[in-house]
């Protein structure tokens, strides 16, 4: 079975991301399903951005009235200084307007800045009913929760709104079109104790600790590596459906630093009765691993297609791609290669 292709926060790889261009142009490039990250407004409205903090990802820097709102938070563990979603109702956070989060490498992108308004997570799932129906093939929505351990401290249970969201818009029927993954494990909990029965994938980073079991335990909670051992594999299978990493954990790499194939990690993950996904597939030097990067530039395109065959080729389940063309051109390539 090939690979999904999942448009990461839409094709951020072409427009600002999390925009409804970014998410049409994403299922017209051929993606099965749009990522959105979800957080918080100060109403209880649920927003899709990169993150809670926006400073970066729209124009509020622009907006006088919004001035006296930079502030500065420690989220996570990580001091950071901007403007934040839970400071904002959703009816000011409709008065912004998107911006390119990575200007310097995606300049076409850029010129697209200041022109769409930020979405509600409800409307996402509606712009996904429509176009399912206009493409004639069911979107998917992989619903990623964002800081939850934070937003549940400040009285914005995550597990709660989405569960209202998701029931409110009709997108619990459990058709298979629904995914909800996290960094925090306890949060996929929280969520299907709520009757949403999604598919749940439990996100890890290469190195760290989830921050909710970080908070709960200190010390002695679990490293995210902890839970690629064999034994940690086996010991997600039944708590959740799969798990999602990033694609340095799926690139093999020699003393050398070169890429030198894949590692058994999807196997390993397949072995445990769990589906695997990593993220996220960009042709850019400057992400890509150092064996495929060609040229001087960090913003000119690399081997892509080099890197993104060694990733699709190990039986992986899917791939968030910033280009979804270009991931579903190296799909259909090696399904034509048998």
């Amino acid at each position: 079975m090939q690979p999904i292709v999942i448009g990461h926060r839409g094709a951020s790889g072409y427009r600002p991301e999390h925009t409804r261009s970014a998410y049409e142009l994403a299922v017209a490039l051929g993606a099965d399903a749009v990522e959105p990250d979800i957080v918080a407004t100060r109403d209880g409205v649920l927003v899709v951005r990169h993150e809670n903090e926006i400073g970066t990802t729209t124009d509020v820097a622009a907006h006088p009235e919004f001035a006296g709102r930079r502030t500065t938070k420690v989220i996570d563990g990580i001091r950071l200084t901007g403007w934040f979603t839970e400071d904002f109702t959703w009816g000011e956070l409709r008065t912004l307007r998107a911006r390119e989060r990575l200007p310097e490498v995606r300049k076409s992108s850029a010129t697209f800045d200041d022109r769409f308004p930020l979405l509600r997570l409800r409307d996402v799932f509606r712009l996904m009913d429509r176009l399912s129906g206009r493409v004639r093939r069911p979107i998917g929505v992989v619903a990623e929760l964002k800081h939850a351990t934070y937003f549940d401290s400040i009285g914005l249970p995550l597990d709660e709104l989405f569960a209202a969201e998701v029931n409110d818009v009709g997108w619990n029927a459990g058709d298979g079109r629904l995914t909800i993954e996290s960094f925090e494990r306890s949060l996929l909990d929280k969520v299907y104790a709520r009757g949403i029965y999604g598919k749940r994938v439990f996100l890890l980073e290469a190195r760290g600790k989830p921050f909710d079991e970080l908070t709960l335990l200190g010390k002695e909670a679990p490293r995210y590596a902890d839970y690629l051992t064999d034994a940690g594999l086996y010991g997600l299978s039944g708590k959740v459906d799969g798990i999602s990493v990033p694609k340095s954990l799926i690139l093999a790499t020699d003393a050398d630093g070169q890429v030198s194939g894949a590692s058994d990690l999807v196997d390993a993950a397949h072995a445990a009765g769990l589906e695997i996904y990593c993220w996220t597939l960009r042709p850019e030097n400057r992400y890509l691993a150092t064996t495929f990067r060609r040229g001087r530039l960090r913003a000119d395109f690399g081997n892509w297609q080099a890197e993104f065959r060694t990733i699709m080729g190990t039986g992986i389940d899917g791939v968030f791609a910033d280009h979804p063309d270009l991931a579903v051109l190296v799909r259909d390539e090696l399904a034509a290669e048998g």
